[in-house]
């Protein structure tokens, strides 16, 4: 079963700076990337910004509350 990430830690900025799963795993955020990629995670996904770095972002589902910046922090 895949797991899907319960709660975020933000830097100063409101920056995502890691997340935890439904596992209870801590990962930062570049570990994340590579679980994501690699479809350990579901309801997210990676895309590539502007900048050229690569992000994760929720699936659209049109439901705000499941969105990253909304999950509860730890």
């Amino acid at each position: 079963m895949r797991e899907n990430f319960i709660a975020v830690q933000k830097n100063g900025d409101g920056d995502i700076t890691a997340f935890k799963t439904s596992s209870g795993r801590v990962l930062q955020y570049d570990q994340a990337l590579q679980e994501v990629r690699s479809g350990n995670i579901e309801g997210v996904n990676v895309f590539k910004g502007r900048d050229g770095d690569f992000y994760i972002r929720g699936d659209a589902d049109g439901d705000p509350t499941n969105n990253l910046d909304q999950l509860p922090g730890f």
